[in-house]
């Protein structure tokens, strides 16, 4: 007989998986905290246990009162605690529930615990490495990642975890959190075939004319499609009435909604409509780019180009909901594809670590194969976000590249290189200015090993230089740029002697 998931919070002691299932109880059937049913069933505390016993012990009856509720459970929702996941058996049982990983800080969790009697939290270098050795397999087996936050975070996301048991097995959920709001953030393949839609209200979907001949009945029912050419050209300034205009023409309330289907293009100006239509309406974001999918979709920032710079008329809007079916990709071309993944090489080069190392060995994109990496680079876009929404400081390591490929994209007009391609031969000028002249040569390399340029052609240098200094993030000091010396460390605000800025740009011509 079928018995429908659990939700089963996961995560390091500490992380709030107790107060987590509280939030549930008694809305979505039986909650159960396995700790608990180990008091129980060994007739004392956990603490009790460890003191009269061994970890192992603990652990074989954990394992086998996890097994027990995971198998009979029929919906409700279950805590485990922080070591179950442990268990091979465990990890395998977890396959048909929706696994909600609590994701939390060392500092955060050691905060919380470290006057508890918890018996595997009296040390904190113990602690710290128990903490870095279970994060990889509580990643790996999350279905969805819910950040820190306050008690009420929860209850806010229950209604987006519980819609994951009408989605595709392999979708992935992210909960969204910064100053002015959040939003779950879907990442899956075949998204779209679902029948599940986000938010109530009727759609108003802004797309271009070549996305919406592909994927706009799957966004439906639709009351206005709003189709705008292909390419940058669309989203200037003058642009933008006309579309006001057709929201207006066709109705459009504020208990309606928008829906931006496309790339980032659409996105951001479809994300400004939304913003300025009767002082605001929601939106929800259905990228099918990999350059909107990975970065230009999260965190509410919207824009029209002008005459003086790209973005250049822009605020901030939150979505409220993104939804990334990673099959559309297999509709772009090589060169759609190839200039997106400049934006995962970018964000790998900003976190570092994991993520770098996976992306510097990929050898050829499969466009049905990035699902996650798509959900890291998203994951990585909104935990900066969330630490600094409205780019007074952090966020600004997003820009990395941007100062000099938004400088050539306005140089040539828009009509030379793709956004990839410009933010592509940026990095390159980047790290340049950085010094980092070995990672210089392997972005290099990788750029030339998907078919990206490496030289640049066509551009005049001197009104590419302008531009720069027409840069939108220019403050009194001057222009800023983000500078990276090694994966995973960049440095933001950094103003450079304009002669330094120049003979880098100029070595791009080759």
């Amino acid at each position: 007989m079928t018995t429908n998931p659990a939700i089963v919070f996961i995560g390091f002691m500490g992380a709030g998986k107790s107060w987590s299932l509280s939030s549930v109880e008694g809305s979505d059937g039986q909650a159960h905290d396995i700790d608990d049913l180990i008091e129980q069933h060994v007739g004392m505390s956990v603490r009790e246990f460890f003191d009269s016993r061994d970890e192992a012990e603990f652990r074989q009856i954990e394992e086998t009162v996890a097994l027990l509720l995971l198998d009979k459970a029929d919906g409700g929702a279950i805590a485990l605690g922080g070591g179950t996941v442990l268990s091979s058996k465990v990890r395998d049982v977890l396959a048909r529930h929706t696994v909600v990983w609590l994701d939390v800080s060392p500092d955060a969790a050691w905060e919380r615990v470290a006057e508890s009697d918890r018996p595997l939290a009296q040390d904190r270098r113990r602690f710290d490495r128990l903490f870095e050795e279970r994060k990889p397999i509580y990643e790996a087996l999350a279905d969805v990642v819910l950040p820190e936050g306050d008690p009420g975070l929860v209850v806010r996301a229950l209604p987006s975890i519980r819609a994951m048991s009408e989605l595709p097995d392999d979708t992935k959920m992210l909960w969204a959190v910064s100053a002015s709001g959040e939003y779950p953030v879907f990442v899956g393949n075949e998204l779209l075939k679902s029948d599940w839609w986000p938010i109530t209200g009727r759609r108003f979907c802004i797309t271009d004319t070549t996305v919406g001949a592909l994927y706009a009945d799957r966004v439906e029912p639709l009351t206005a499609l709003i189709e705008i050419p292909p390419g940058e050209p669309s989203k200037d300034v003058e642009e933008l009435l006309p579309v006001l205009n057709a929201l207006g023409d066709a109705g459009m309330i504020r208990e309606d909604h928008v829906v931006a289907l496309g790339g980032g293009v659409v996105g951001d100006l479809a994300g400004f409509c939304a913003h300025i239509y009767q002082r605001g309406v929601p939106i929800v974001h259905v990228p099918t780019s990999l350059v909107a999918q990975v970065d230009s979709a999260y965190g509410g920032k919207t824009g029209v180009d002008s005459e003086w710079g790209k973005n250049y008329f822009g605020a901030y809007h939150l979505p409220a909901a993104v939804l990334a079916d990673t099959t559309t990709l297999v509709s772009l071309s090589r060169e759609e594809l190839t200039a997106g993944f400049v934006e995962v090489i970018k964000t790998a080069l900003l976190a570092g670590g994991e993520l770098w190392e996976q992306v510097r060995l990929i050898e050829s994109l499969d466009p049905g194969g990035l699902k996650d990496i798509v959900f890291t680079c998203a994951r990585y876009k909104c935990s900066i976000v969330a630490a600094d929404e409205r780019d007074s400081g952090l966020r600004e390591v997003l820009n990395l590249g941007h100062t000099v490929g938004h400088a050539l994209e306005v140089a040539s007009g828009y009509s030379r290189y793709r956004h990839g391609e410009a933010i592509g031969l940026g990095l390159l000028a980047a790290l340049r200015l950085s010094n980092a002249n070995a990672l210089r040569d392997e972005v290099e390399e990788i750029l030339m090993r998907h078919g990206l340029p490496v030289v640049l052609k066509g551009v005049d240098t001197n009104v590419a230089l302008e531009a720069i200094q027409h840069d939108k993030k220019r403050t009194g000091d001057g222009v800023g740029f983000v500078l990276l010396s090694e994966p995973g460390k960049p440095r933001t605000g950094q103003v450079l002697d304009p002669d330094t800025v120049k003979a880098a740009v100029m070595e791009l011509h080759g």
